[in-house]
């Protein structure tokens, strides 16, 4: 597997996703909110479940083989901070720029909005990792997201 052609298929289609504001694909399980790439011989879909607290998945084919997922739960904490839309703005926001300004997706990062401070913390890389997204108001943690994943082997 070619680590890096994977990582920028990824940053692509994450950000003509859900950070893009892509639109949805139809749901492949009842009730899921599905958002879909492909390119060449790559395919994405992000799948998930709920709103201001939510869970899903995310994976990725080459050639019809799943070849790499993440999944991830995020909830909102401090319902009197912040909401999912704003929620969601800030992380939009804060994933635009990593994606364009740095072309990756983990690394770790940390970005100032007027809706709150977002900070993102990994480790590992794309064969292999795990971290945690928070978003904090008036010095309190009101969101958090954490993730998993890495390669899928035969």
């Amino acid at each position: 597997m070619d680590i890096a052609a994977l990582n920028r298929f990824i940053v692509e289609a994450k950000a003509r996703t859900y950070v893009g504001g892509g639109p949805p694909a139809p749901a492949c399980r009842t009730r899921s909110h599905d958002m879909g790439y492909q390119r060449e011989q790559w395919r994405y879909l992000d799948s998930y479940f709920g709103g201001a607290d939510f869970a899903g998945q995310e994976v990725v084919w080459r050639d019809g083989e799943p070849v790499w997922a993440m999944n991830y739960f995020g909830r909102i904490i401090e319902h009197s901070l912040i909401d999912g839309e704003r929620a969601g703005t800030v992380i939009k926001a804060a994933l635009s720029k990593m994606y364009a300004e740095y072309r990756r997706f983990l690394g770790g990062m940390e970005f100032e909005h007027a809706f709150g401070f977002y900070a993102d913390q990994n480790t590992g890389d794309c064969s292999h990792f795990s971290g945690r997204e928070v978003i904090v108001v008036n010095e309190r943690r009101a969101y958090e997201l954490d993730y998993r994943g890495g390669l899928i082997q035969p």
